[in-house]
């Protein structure tokens, strides 16, 4: 495991017991029992993990009961689910926009924010009323009817979009209610033991849906994308998607995993938390009933050393494909992290696949067939650096590296002659930065087919000495 974000208290001990959250940019909506609405602005010192908290409004007359809250910014509208309905408010004033009159007795609702190509917002949302489930999209400052109500088998108690799909959760089962204009109803899997289902949009438009300790990647389709189910350590009751990780709040943890690969990346200990939301891309809010903390991020450079400490290198590649470097020094890191992989594939002793990983990225062979025993000249070997202690290889072990090398140095000596005439041939790259490198294609062609020749020498007395002894 290592540190992806650190938790950092922004409110502590509030009087008024928290009932749901909400955010966005630098704000934070808080709703909590008596009906009062709190909108604190939260702005990051400098250079530092510390935050300035500053209450800049408080509604006490909202509603008597705010059950739900979703921030729709690129409206500056505040949806909100208030004493069993839908209400709209300007999110800058808080004034009463609408209310969704034929939503009366609702109890759960979940929005979907498109983005079309033209860079146009679309919102949809879906509302449970009773056994039906009402949809909606936004225009004129108003929501209208999307198509006629779907019949629910019970009461929904979880739901979220999933592309033109939506995934709901009932007590004892999960749905699949596609928006072909029929409303067809398809049904998954039971929800298992836990008293409340979870549904939670990702953001590659799939959702994570819970069964006890378990989660399953869906798409539109109610189709399990994953090949394994996450494992938590407890039942969790909320969750969102921070690509690469999905944080989940679990009875006494904040728990933070990753899909691909499946790793338990961190455990946060907090006192009760039972909400969580985020302001989008590494901003994250955790709530009690009385606290709330930031998931303030650890820098990507800080969590892909430690990745690589720990061999983790799938996960290190997709955070360094996401940091904010300039083109050429992303490729040369992505290129760095890659080639560890294949160095440690090697040590694993997964022989073709690190030749395969070595030929894609354009090693520089001599550096590749550095990693066996004697088959380079003593004074230039000793150039050669690695990250680590080679494996020693022997008998079985060392004719099956033989035979992945051929197959990699066949490949590269035909790639190398074909390039004879080229005037700008491709170039090799270092193992590891600073190695030097074989500049000359007819050198480089006499090391392969030298060392090709050594290969099958070795194999063929190993064969015979087999023989012999048999």
């Amino acid at each position: 495991m290592h540190d992806a974000y650190e938790p950092v208290p922004i409110l502590e001990k509030l009087p008024l017991q928290i009932d749901c959250l909400a955010a966005w940019d630098d704000w934070l909506l808080v709703g909590t029992k008596p009906g009062h609405l709190l909108l604190y602005r939260i702005k990051k010192d400098a250079g530092t993990n510390r935050f300035e908290v500053t209450l800049e409004k408080s509604n006490k007359n909202f509603s008597k009961k705010i059950q739900q809250l979703f921030v729709v910014s690129q409206y500056k509208i505040l949806v909100s689910l208030l004493e069993n309905n839908i209400h709209v408010h300007d999110l800058l004033t808080f004034q009463q926009i609408t209310v969704v009159s034929k939503a009366r007795g609702a109890t759960l609702f979940a929005c979907d924010l498109q983005q079309s190509s033209s860079g146009e917002a679309k919102l949809r949302m879906c509302v449970a009323v009773k056994r039906k489930i009402q949809l909606y999209y936004w225009k004129d400052r108003d929501f209208h009817e999307l198509q006629g109500d779907v019949a629910a088998p019970d009461v929904p108690k979880s739901m979220a979009w999933c592309e033109n799909s939506i995934c709901v959760g009932f007590k004892r089962d999960y749905y699949l209610i596609r928006m072909d204009g029929r409303g067809s109803v398809k049904e998954l899997f039971p929800t298992g033991k836990q008293l409340e289902p979870l549904v939670a949009p990702l953001a590659d438009g799939k959702v994570a849906v819970g069964q006890d300790d378990l989660t399953v990647v869906l798409n539109e389709e109610g189709v399990c994308t994953q090949k394994c189910a996450l494992n938590w350590t407890d039942i969790p009751v909320a969750m969102e998607h921070q690509p690469p990780y999905i944080i989940a709040v679990l009875p006494r943890y904040v728990e933070i995993r990753t899909l691909e690969p499946r790793l338990l990346v961190q455990s946060i200990e907090l006192q009760r938390p039972r909400f969580l939301t985020s302001a989008g891309s590494n901003v994250v809010y955790v709530a009690s009933n009385h606290f709330v903390w930031r998931l303030v991020p650890i820098s990507i450079a800080s969590q892909i050393r430690q990745l690589l400490q720990d061999k983790q290198f799938e996960l290190a590649l997709q955070l360094a494909k996401m940091k904010d470097d300039s083109d050429a020094d992303k490729r040369q890191q992505i290129h760095h992290i890659q080639n560890l992989f294949a160095f440690n594939l090697f040590c694993q002793k997964r022989f073709d696949d690190s030749m395969q990983v070595f030929a894609k990225l354009g090693t520089d062979p001599t550096h590749v067939i550095g990693l066996y025993p004697d088959l380079l000249p003593t004074d230039y070997r000793k150039q050669l650096h690695y990250p680590n202690p080679l494996p020693a290889l022997s008998g079985a072990e060392l004719e099956k590296a033989h035979l992945a090398l051929i197959d990699y140095l066949t490949q590269k000596r035909s790639h190398l002659v074909k390039q004879l005439n080229d005037s700008d041939p491709s170039t090799t790259s270092p193992l590891m930065e600073g190695t030097p490198t074989i500049k000359s294609r007819k050198k480089l062609l006499q090391i392969i087919d030298t060392t090709l020749l050594k290969c099958y020498l070795h194999n063929v007395c190993t064969n015979e000495c087999i023989s012999i002894v048999i």
